[in-house]
């Protein structure tokens, strides 16, 4: 157990930093399983619709990508990785 101040803040300040990490993290997992669906429902009726519905799940990842980027909880060069496969597969509908 910590036994100074600074200790004790810095292990409050690691939980919530694990938090906020964990919560981008599961939430651009959710986002892309949703888009993934999606995606399958727009290739067996691609009305437009399905494929703005599909578009605005896509900006969403990418906002929150690139937002846990900016605060260092993905890499820059996984951010756009994982942006870049989403927008081809959304591409070659």
């Amino acid at each position: 157990m910590a036994n100074n101040k600074s200790a004790k803040k810095r292990i409050t300040i690691n939980e919530r930093n694990r938090l906020e990490n964990k919560f981008y993290k599961t939430s651009v997992k959710t986002l892309i399983k949703t888009f993934l669906g999606n995606l399958e429902i727009y290739k067996t009726s691609p009305t437009p619709e399905n494929k703005e519905k599909v578009q605005n799940i896509l900006n969403s990842i990418y906002s929150l990508i690139d937002k846990a980027s900016k605060k260092n909880i993905f890499h820059k060069n996984m951010a756009a990785r994982k942006k870049s496969k989403l927008a081809l597969k959304f591409k070659n509908i």
